[in-house]
Formats: C-alpha cells, sequence, structure tokens
C-alpha cells in the first residue's frame, strides 16, 4: 500500500511535469490552478485520483470539465510502481527502473501532445542511471548486499546506450530526417538502462509497435502516409515490456533462429 500511494504522489508530480515542461512553464510556481479560469487549486482537490472525484471532473468556480489524464496518469504510475516492486523488490534495480518508467510515461505524453521528447528528461534519467552505478564501483573494495547491485553492469549500460543512440542516427542521417534527434537521445538514454541485449529487444518492438499502429490508423483513415507518428511513446511502451518480459522474448526469438 505505501509503494502504491508513493506512485500516486509520483504521478500528481508527473501531470505538474508534463502539462508545465513543454510550456516553457516552472515546475513550482505558481502553484496548481485550474487551467481554465487560473482558480488555486484547494487542498482536497490536490489529493490524487480522489481530488478529481470530489470536484466531479469540473472546476468548482467555472465548471469547465478537468481532463480524466490527469487521475489516470496517477493511477498508472502506482500500478508501476506496484508492479516494480513486487517483480524487483527493495533494490537498486527496482529504483532504477521506478526512475526510468517514470520519465517514459512523462516523455510518452508529451511526445504525443507536443511532438517533443524534452532534452531535460534525458539528461536526467542519464544522470540518475550513472549515480545509480556508483555502488558498484565500491564492490571493488566492500562486500555489498544484492540490494545494492545495479540491474546491468556499467559496461553493459554504456553498449546499449552506443547501440540504441548510434544505430537512430544512422536511420536520422539515412533517411535524412525522417526521424527526430529527441528519438535518438530517448533510445540512448533506455539503452543505458536495458543494456546491448534490452536495446535490441526496445528497438525490435518499438518499431513493430509504431508500424502496426500507423498501419492501423492510415486504414482507418485517422492518418495518411505522410503524416509522421511520434515515436517516444512506442520506445516507451517497448521499454516497458522489456523490463518485466524481455529475457522472455529474447529466449523465444532465439529459439526461433535455431
Amino acid at each position: 500500500m505505501i509503494v502504491f500511494l508513493c506512485g500516486l504522489s509520483v504521478g500528481s508530480f508527473l501531470n505538474v511535469l508534463i502539462y508545465r515542461l513543454p510550456r516553457g512553464l516552472s515546475l513550482v510556481r505558481p502553484p496548481s490552478r485550474c487551467p481554465s479560469c487560473g482558480r488555486r487549486l484547494g487542498v482536497l482537490e490536490l489529493i490524487p485520483v480522489l481530488g478529481y472525484l470530489f470536484i466531479k471532473g469540473r472546476c468548482l468556480q467555472c465548471r469547465q470539465p478537468v481532463s480524466p489524464r490527469y487521475p489516470l496518469v496517477e493511477l498508472a504510475t502506482a500500478c508501476l510502481f506496484t508492479a516494480v516492486y513486487h517483480r524487483f523488490g527493495f533494490s537498486l534495480a527496482g529504483l532504477g527502473y521506478l526512475l526510468l518508467l517514470s520519465l517514459l510515461l512523462a516523455v510518452a505524453l508529451i511526445d504525443l501532445d507536443h511532438r517533443i521528447i524534452p532534452n531535460s528528461l534525458v539528461l536526467a534519467g542519464l544522470i540518475a542511471g550513472l549515480i545509480l552505478q556508483l555502488p558498484a564501483a565500491g564492490a571493488r573494495w566492500f562486500d555489498l548486499p544484492s540490494r545494492l547491485a545495479p540491474a546491468i553492469p556499467l559496461t553493459d549500460a554504456l553498449a546499449g546506450l552506443t547501440l540504441g543512440g548510434g544505430l537512430l542516427l544512422i536511420i536520422i542521417l539515412v533517411s535524412r530526417g525522417g526521424m527526430g534527434a529527441g528519438d535518438m537521445k530517448l533510445m540512448a538514454m533506455i539503452g543505458f538502462y536495458v543494456g546491448l541485449r534490452g536495446t535490441a529487444v526496445v528497438m525490435m518492438l518499438g518499431f513493430m509497435l509504431g508500424a502496426i499502429t500507423g498501419l492501423v490508423l492510415i486504414a482507418a483513415r485517422r492518418l495518411t502516409r505522410k503524416d509522421a507518428v511520434p515515436f517516444g511513446p512506442f520506445l516507451s511502451l517497448a521499454a516497458l515490456i522489456e523490463i518485466f518480459w524481455g529475457p522472455l522474448l529474447w529466449d523465444w526469438y532465439i529459439n526461433l533462429l535455431r
């Protein structure tokens, strides 16, 4: 329950991040307000999920509808926190995946809304990943418990970063702008957390999910072949799948090749 509640709180912060960061607004000031009339939100309205239910989905002053995305992001983050905790326990690896998935949720929604992937989020993810590698350096001189071991060694993390960022850079150069630099930076960050093998799985799944979604939207006449589809959400979803089921997918793929 504590992990779930922490996830709700982080989800509430992600909502602020998703709304303010691409608009160039401060994450601290002004306090949370109604996007329609500017009224400052009360204490009860700031409670994750329950605040939305309290106002019945409408601003108490102007009665304009409030997007249900806010409680959905909070619930999604809480579910991610709970799933990661049950899968990895109270460990450094689990903390790293919580950071990564929280950033990816924000990145996916910002990319959907604004077609951008903020450099600040990618940089924050890389810095956090490097910090999480520090205890492994101390293992040369001290016996550290397994829960303080990072999910992957630093060499594997750097290999994943190089492969993910390098391959997308090649695609950008070959396609002459057919893919954005933000996607390249995002894939490099993901690669740092999932390693070399995980990067291969994420890229394969990301392109597959993007292609299938694009074909479905074109068939439904929601898009044309000339319309660009943001790739960040597909990479983010692929990274989620890799974290929980990556080894199974890799083994399945290798068995197909035999």
